[in-house]
């Protein structure tokens, strides 16, 4: 199933305050979704909290897609208790790009974007503490990364630290 266009008054209020910043306005499953230009989701982020009462940030995530030159999409979601209503915020970025934190806009955000960095390395510019959050700070890749199997991963950890062959 395709996503659909999604146009409303929300849609509305940041194609006035973001025009060219977003490229897309779209819905799938009656999920509401943006896809906007990196350096736009802090100020998309901010608007919609002060300005449409998304005050709550849900989840940070990602999604890998090693072969497409913007290797992964950032993804942002927002609640509002007042309409229990979510929306998303998605952005493209190639590897090694550091997407500005949004910590100043939602504390929510600094373990979000942690657990980002920890499973698909990807860091964000100026997180207070961009470190690891699940994974030992010395086991080496990052386990949701598509571009290295799963049986694969810190085998050397698992050993040294568990004393066990990893079973794979």
């Amino acid at each position: 199933m395709a996503a659909i266009p999604w146009e409303s008054a929300r849609t509305g209020m940041l194609k006035e305050q973001f025009a060219a910043q977003i490229s897309e306005f779209s819905s799938y499953l009656g999920q509401n979704f943006v896809v906007a230009q990196p350096e736009a989701v802090v100020p998309i982020l901010d608007f919609l909290k002060l300005e449409a009462d998304f005050d709550y940030l849900v989840d940070v995530t990602a999604v890998d897609y090693p072969k497409r030159p913007e290797r992964f999409d950032v993804v942002y979601v927002l609640y509002s208790f007042a309409r229990n209503e979510r929306i998303r915020i998605k952005t493209r970025i190639p590897d090694g790009y550091k997407p500005h934190t949004a910590v100043g806009v939602h504390l929510t955000a600094n373990w979000l974007e942690r657990e980002v960095f920890d499973m698909f390395g990807i860091e964000f510019a100026g997180h207070p503490d961009m470190r690891r959050i699940l994974m030992p700070e010395e086991w080496e890749g990052y386990p949701l990364r598509k571009d290295r199997s799963i049986t694969a991963m810190d085998n050397r950890w698992v050993k040294e630290n568990l004393g066990i062959e990893s079973g794979q």
